[in-house]
Order: structure tokens, then sequence, then C-alpha cells
């Protein structure tokens, strides 16, 4: 993908680029080298933080205790980091994020 999009549930997913905007399913993080869970139609809670992920990813069971259901949204997270987002974002807005497409 080049850029890395990220979006709600409404954006497609797939390779993005700068004609065809898809939001990237194959996220990877290079601080953890976690998988980037995407989770459609849910927001994170704004307790969540650090140790929540830390403890809990990638199992979605103990996951859901901090999911909001919001239609159109989607929630993104790795063990590290997590983002809520609701419309199509370039990565690289988001410059706190160490999020890289893992290939497609």
């Amino acid at each position: 993908c080049c850029p890395v999009y990220l979006g709600g549930s409404s954006s497609p997913n797939g390779i993005g680029t700068n004609t065809s905007k898809r939001t990237c399913d194959r996220l990877r993080c290079t601080a953890c080298d976690f998988h980037v869970s995407l989770f459609n139609d849910y927001i994170w809670d704004q307790s969540c933080d650090y140790l929540f992920f830390r403890n809990n990813m990638p199992e979605l069971s103990k996951l859901r205790a901090k999911m909001i259901k919001k239609k159109g949204a989607r929630a993104y997270a790795c063990q590290c980091s997590w983002r809520s987002i609701d419309e199509l974002t370039d990565l690289q807005t988001e410059q706190q994020l160490r999020w890289v497409c893992g290939k497609h």
C-alpha cells in the first residue's frame, strides 16, 4: 500500500493507492511487532490504556470489555497502540502510530 490508509467500516479493504483509496487490512506494528487487528462497527472506550492492550491482545473475548458499538467506525489495535477511525485517513497524518503495510 502506498499511501497506507485507515478508515471506517464503510471504507473498502485492500491495497491502497492514490487512485484506489482502500484501507490496509494487513497492518503490522514496527514497535511491538504485532499484527494490527481491526474491528468493524466498533470504537475503543476512552478508558483504554497501554496495559489493557498489552495484557489482552489478541484475545477478542477480553478486548470486548472496552469495545463500544458504533456503526460506520472501525477500531484498530496492536499490543502497544490503538485508534478508533470514522473516515478515510492517511496513516502519515497519525505520526505517533508505528504501523506499516505488512504486504499483500
